[in-house]
């Protein structure tokens, strides 16, 4: 009996956490600052962004962008837009320490904030030594060269 009690346990403390990523991931990727918020979610960076930035656009829509592009302008894209998606995911595990309740949670935040904080650094350092800027990405994308 106590082994039946702690595997529906474990099943559902798994079901939970997939739903909960799913709703987070729904959020965040279609910018659902509505339920961003009711989440817990700072949505101030994301009404101060304009229609033309990349960050607006779900991970789809940035999927899209890249399918035409290859070589130095599928690299170009590819960094500038996963930086903007690892620093969201920073952002969303900024919040764990405050408001998660279990410390499997925990650990994974720690984790995604010194993964993907490291990878931001090591992509901004890409673009700086490839030449890359912002500006020039974003016109790319936008087809306005």
């Amino acid at each position: 009996m106590k082994k039946e009690s702690i595997l529906f346990g474990i099943i559902g403390l798994f079901v939970g956490v997939v739903v909960a990523g799913f709703a987070a991931g729904q959020a965040v990727n279609n910018t659902n600052t509505g339920m961003m918020r009711m989440m817990g979610m700072n949505t101030d960076k994301i009404s101060q962004k304009t229609a033309t930035n990349h960050s607006e656009m779900s991970m789809s829509e940035m999927a899209e962008q890249l399918k035409n592009k290859s070589g130095d302008d599928f690299d170009k894209a590819f960094v500038e837009m996963m930086i903007s998606h690892h620093e969201g995911a920073v952002d969303m595990a900024e919040l764990i320490p405050t408001r998660a309740k279990h410390d499997e949670v925990k650990h994974l935040g720690k984790a995604i904030i010194a993964a993907q904080t490291k990878e931001i650094a090591d992509m901004k350092q890409w673009q700086k030594d490839w030449g890359y800027s912002s500006n020039e990405t974003m016109q790319m994308m936008h087809g306005s060269h």
